[in-house]
């Protein structure tokens, strides 16, 4: 496999300094890509760099996933208005055992193989550099003009700049391009790869190896991924859409992808799985002529989602999303744990009850009237339960039910339903 032809197809090469494909294809090479530590999880934005390094490895080059502990101490200023928080060191090791994990689900860390991918963390080589040492070692090679010369520099000393720029961040790049260098000397790393945005801190590196070690490196950058509204990918309401099913259930996970409109779709496919140029071609003109069966955001949904959950998690997910069009069962709705059946159903209007009234029994034309209020009044409960248009936890009942602790999911919820699209959560406290 052609590395560079696969990612040009693929639509994630932004730039590539000249003499990268001649060097991929002289021999098997390392590279490296960057990952922010802040965060004892990846999100999805981190996915478009992790699939590079899959792909690198795929096609028989090794792959190394750098930590940022020491970059992470300080912040990148690119594409930053302001500085980040700063992490202690059991924090950055903590995080950095969790992303491991994660990366393990992409890349083959196990291998016996010359390209098994490495994990790296750039606070162990930093961390015994005294700051004279790395002005002497390191700064004198690199003039403050080429450093200002960076976009990411010049953007946050420009005149809409409101915050300026610490000396701590100006220094960002050198500390990013030593970490290239020590990779060139120590692992024969002569490529770094990373976000549009990166260009300018990778290339601090590549001029800091042909400087101070007489060697020649490369860079390759995919493009800044945007939805198609011009909205940042990766961002919900809610937040980021992490891996860690923790932070995000593997179902609000697989309603992401799903959610993805044509066009973004058309584009994620190439970008996040590893279907083949054929078969996606193939998938895009089948959608194209049945955009309502929504062919490409069902497979981008399911292939991710497998990749970073589970096929099992990945059916809960598809048997969780019925539920809302009508086709779950009770026993679906028993399966489901508290934490997909609160992003199921995430905005349905939600009333609270005590145990103790649950444990003796309420009729459930009081429960829905006085108990909850999620009907006006008692006669309008009744006529409701009498044109059979009530369910609870998906199963009509009648006037004279009596909702009790077996009506429980999850020992604490109970879902009244009127209609085929009204729905109301009682939580039992």
């Amino acid at each position: 496999m052609n590395f560079v032809e696969e990612l040009k197809w693929r639509g994630m090469i932004h730039d590539m300094m000249p003499g990268t494909e001649e060097q991929l294809k002289k021999e098997m090479t390392t590279a490296y890509v960057g990952i922010d530590p802040t965060a004892d999880s990846l999100h999805i934005g981190h996915l478009v760099g992790v699939m590079m390094l899959k792909h690198f490895q795929a096609a028989g080059h090794k792959p190394l996933a750098l930590v940022g502990g020491a970059t992470g101490m300080i912040g990148d200023p690119s594409g930053k208005s302001q500085e980040r928080n700063l992490l202690d060191e059991p924090t950055l090791r903590h995080n950095e055992a969790c992303l491991k994990k994660q990366l393990a689900k992409f890349l083959d860390f196990e291998t016996e193989a010359p390209n098994s991918a490495e994990l790296v963390n750039n606070y162990d080589w930093m961390k015994e550099f005294s700051f004279l040492g790395f002005i002497r070692d390191v700064g004198k090679h690199i003039t403050v003009n080429y450093m200002m010369s960076k976009d990411s520099v010049k953007k946050r000393l420009g005149a809409d700049s409101k915050s300026g720029m610490s000396f701590t961040e100006f220094t960002y790049q050198l500390v990013q391009g030593y970490d290239f260098l020590n990779l060139y000397r120590e692992k024969n790393c002569k490529l770094q790869m990373g976000g549009s945005d990166q260009w300018g801190n990778i290339t601090t590196g590549t001029e800091m190896i042909r400087r101070i070690a007489q060697g020649e490196a490369f860079a390759l950058t995919c493009p800044l991924i945007t939805k198609a509204d011009g909205s940042k990918f990766g961002k919900t309401e809610s937040g980021n859409v992490w891996l860690d099913p923790e932070k995000t259930s593997p179902y609000a996970f697989y309603q992401f992808w799903l959610n993805c409109s044509d066009e973004d779709s058309e584009k994620y496919i190439k970008i996040f799985t590893l279907l083949d140029k054929e078969t996606v071609e193939k998938l895009v003109e089948e959608h194209r002529e049945a955009p309502h069966m929504r062919l490409l955001q069902k497979t981008l949904a399911q292939d991710i989602t497998c990749r970073v959950h589970s096929e099992e998690e990945y059916n809960a997910a598809v048997e969780a999303s019925q539920i809302l069009f009508g086709k779950g069962t009770t026993e679906t709705l028993r399966k489901l744990n508290e934490k997909t059946l609160l992003a199921v159903f995430e905005g349905v209007p939600m009333a609270e009850v005590s145990k103790s009234d649950i444990e003796t029994g309420i009729p459930v034309a009081d429960l829905l009237s006085d108990k909850t209020g999620f009907m006006k009044s008692k006669g309008e409960a009744r006529r409701s339960l009498k044109e059979n248009a009530i369910s609870i936890n998906k199963e009509k009942v009648k006037e004279e039910y009596t909702i009790g602790v077996n009506d429980l999911l999850n020992d604490k919820y109970i879902l009244a339903q009127r209609g085929k699209k009204n729905y109301y959560l009682v939580r039992v406290v």
